[in-house]
């Protein structure tokens, strides 16, 4: 199993972070050029749960959607989903993503530290590294930041 992670530091607090990433609503303001929707399908966001991530044109020449479910989660800290619809597991098997957010020490109602961390098996020697994938949650967690007023 390969790995590959990335961060990114938001000038907000992780339970902030946190409840704009879990809430359906929200997260689909964000940036609707990278995420159009997200919608819980089975479950109520706990472990088990089953999430549509449909995106937006900035990154549908690289996944359409995902359907993701929720294998474990800290409440207020990570959330770990096991891909299991859309375009990714036709690349990958299997392909977990994890995405945290962690306090900044000493400035924890200020900023926190969010994580995107995947866990892969490529189908082919020749399917690369989910490099854009890494590249487009990053991005696109950078856009918290821009909008946390605003909702």
């Amino acid at each position: 199993m390969e790995s590959m992670r990335g961060e990114v530091v938001l000038n907000i607090p992780a339970q902030r972070a946190w409840h704009m990433f879990m809430n359906d609503q929200v997260i689909s303001k964000i940036n609707p050029e990278m995420l159009a929707s997200a919608k819980f399908i089975e479950g109520d966001g706990g472990p088990g749960s089953v999430r549509l991530f449909k995106l937006g044109p900035a990154v549908k020449d690289y996944v359409k959607e995902s359907i993701q479910k929720i294998d474990q989660m800290e409440i207020g800290r990570s959330v770990t989903y096991h891909v299991v619809g859309g375009d990714l597991p036709k690349m990958y098997d299997p392909y977990r993503v994890t995405f945290s957010f962690t306090p900044v020490q000493g400035q924890e109602k200020d900023k926190c530290v969010a994580q995107w961390k995947a866990e892969f098996r490529p189908l082919t020697l020749a399917t690369p590294p989910p490099e854009k994938a890494r590249d487009a949650a990053l991005g696109f967690l950078t856009f918290f930041d821009k909008v946390q007023l605003s909702y």
